[in-house]
């Protein structure tokens, strides 16, 4: 986020832990209750707060054509020397505007990122990625639910809340996911998944 400068640092000191955490564990385990909602591939594909890049090479892998954006520095080149020869673009960008990123896309994807977002930032935020959508086009979002951590900016958000943005946005509900326990077996952590459909 590029106000949310107290998260980009936690992120960016925090890169080699995070990248052992985040690649520990596969996309498909981790989106595994969204995977029939993935378009066909040939798609293209924009992942939103790429992190380490786990997930935006698993959709290349797929066939998919990905534009990765992450604004942390450190997690872009991570992300390129954790996956090379993948065929994503990494770029710098970060919501609400994510400037200079160009739909239409058939898939977007936001893992773990909405919930950096200040109540402010969300409606705004909806609407940028609404925009970047193709026709028919799928928004997956996932949110790290219970108390948040001290260290860096985060809210509980509610999946409910989510849908309603998209609403408000033109994106129709296709699913919530509860999700009852953490890949990574944090007990105080758990996990909704929110699924939305343009047109």
């Amino acid at each position: 986020m590029e106000r949310t400068t107290g998260v980009q640092a936690y992120y960016a000191e925090s890169a080699q832990r995070l990248g052992r955490v985040y690649e520990s564990v596969s996309f498909e385990s981790v989106h595994e209750a969204l995977l029939d909602l993935l378009p066909e591939a040939p798609a293209r594909a924009l992942d939103v707060g790429a992190g380490t890049g786990r997930d935006a090479a698993a959709l290349a892998r797929r066939g998919f054509t990905v534009d990765a954006v992450e604004p942390v520095a450190e997690l872009r080149d991570l992300a390129e020397g954790l996956h090379p020869g993948s065929g994503v673009a990494w770029r710098a960008g970060a919501l609400p505007e994510i400037p200079g990123v160009q739909g239409p896309y058939d898939l977007v994807l936001l893992s773990a990122v909405w919930m950096h977002l200040r109540p402010e930032e969300r409606p705004l935020a909806m609407r940028r990625l609404a925009e970047l959508l193709a026709p028919g086009g799928i928004l997956l979002i996932t949110l790290r639910r219970g108390e948040p951590p001290a260290d860096r900016q985060m809210f509980d958000i509610a999946p409910e809340e989510v849908a309603g943005h998209g609403a408000g946005a033109g994106l129709k509900l296709l699913r919530i996911v509860d999700e009852k326990a953490d890949r990574l077996g944090r007990e105080a952590v758990h996990w909704n998944a929110v699924a939305l459909q343009l047109g």
